[in-house]
């Protein structure tokens, strides 16, 4: 017979740190290392749960008393773009899309410098050489794809240059949009919001029926554009439901918002690894 036993990973929490989101927070992220055989199945199974991937770690906001950041998620088959969608997806008829295997490149290091430097200049990435572009990039243990976005030549340029550039991991029941950045450049083609939609189409197109935005943060102008897609999600009380109305989610600090280390843990779906049979 066929014996199954569940994976079992070590799960850990970080110091408190600044929260990127929220001013005068302290953020604190619950996390366990992704590797080896197992790695796929169990980054698909931890990501239905409101986890999130950063190079070979799955982490999860655990912060003492606040409970603001959202995991999000947009349903493919019910997806219906705005007006203003409309047409940023035609204003960017003309980019040519190329997907790849996980690999850095000069050019993609460059565009995303420019990138930080206009929009992020005093994040956490801001000091980011080259070596560590290439980790974010390659450092992956499960199916990744680099989708590579380009635009048609100006005046005196070879090629098509690089407008926008997406790390997406693949689950078995959608796309996960891990890091996007793009030409800051090209302010009036709204690149951040045409990425998602342009994803939207690809897991059309194969099947799947969720895009994972990563984390909405009511309260935060970061995060805000995110509820701006029709048949969004977010991850609450430990299921998925519909966002409603963004208005109805708060980010007030309460005692009682989080529940214990221990107890999150024990309330974790882990997959089931299969043995040998005998």
């Amino acid at each position: 017979m066929r014996h199954t036993l569940p994976i079992a990973p070590q799960f850990y929490v970080t110091a408190p740190q600044p929260c990127p989101y929220l001013d005068g927070r302290m953020e604190r992220k619950l996390f366990t290392a992704l590797q080896g055989e197992h790695a796929q199945r169990l980054n698909d199974t931890l990501s239905k749960q409101g986890f999130r991937r950063s190079q070979n770690v799955l982490y999860r906001p655990t912060c003492a008393e606040c409970s603001a950041c959202l995991s999000a998620r947009i349903r493919v088959a019910d997806f219906q773009p705005s007006r203003t969608q409309k047409r940023i997806l035609k204003k960017n008829a003309a980019l040519a899309r190329n997907a790849t295997s996980p690999w850095a490149t000069e050019d993609q290091f460059q565009l995303f410098r420019r990138y930080l430097d206009s929009r992020h200049a005093d994040g956490g990435m801001a000091d980011m050489d080259i070596f560590e572009f290439a980790a974010m990039i390659e450092e992956t243990p499960i199916k990744s794809r680099v989708i590579e976005y380009s635009r048609p030549a100006g005046p005196g340029e070879q090629g098509r240059p690089l407008a926008a550039v997406s790390l997406t991991d693949v689950f078995d029941d959608g796309l996960s949009m891990v890091y996007s950045f793009y030409d800051a450049d090209m302010t009036d083609r709204s690149l951040g919001t045409y990425l998602i939609l342009d994803h939207i189409a690809i897991a059309r197109e194969a099947g799947l029926p969720y895009v994972y935005l990563g984390y909405w943060v009511p309260g935060s102008r970061k995060m805000g554009y995110k509820a701006g897609f029709s048949a969004l999600e977010i991850y609450k009380a430990g299921q998925w439901q519909p966002i409603g109305s963004p208005a109805d989610h708060t980010a007030e600090l309460h005692p009682l918002s989080v529940d214990p280390i221990a107890e999150q843990v024990a309330r974790i779906a882990l997959p089931e690894a299969r043995m040998p049979r005998d």
